[in-house]
């Protein structure tokens, strides 16, 4: 798999899965860039997801109000396509920065 399609499928959920174990012979500084920059983002969207599903269990009016700041999530992971479709390594808004020193694995692998 090409660095490229590894960076773009690293912001895909679980395509990240794919990106990494699939093309660990052809990756490069710009795709562990972007698994790095993927994996942060994943993992802020599920724990995002899981407060607002106890949030709506608790307080049901806050749902659609909450709702509405999961699309930040949505458009962080299509700059981070966009990005990785343009072989830039650009961090994401606002969070980008704390995952390039994050998930030191990804290097070693």
């Amino acid at each position: 798999m090409k660095p490229k399609v590894q960076s773009i499928l690293s912001y895909i959920g679980i395509l990240w899965l794919l990106a990494y174990f699939g093309g660990r012979e052809e990756r490069n500084e710009l795709s562990r860039y972007h698994l790095k920059q993927g994996l942060g983002l994943w993992i802020l969207t599920v724990l995002f997801n899981l407060v607002l599903y106890l949030l709506i269990l608790s307080i049901p009016t806050l749902g659609s109000l909450l709702g509405l700041l999961g699309l930040i999530f949505f458009i962080f992971m299509i700059l981070g396509i966009i990005a990785a479709a343009n072989e830039v390594k650009k961090p994401l808004p606002i969070i980008g920065k704390i995952f390039e020193r994050r998930f030191n694995f990804i290097d070693r692998s």
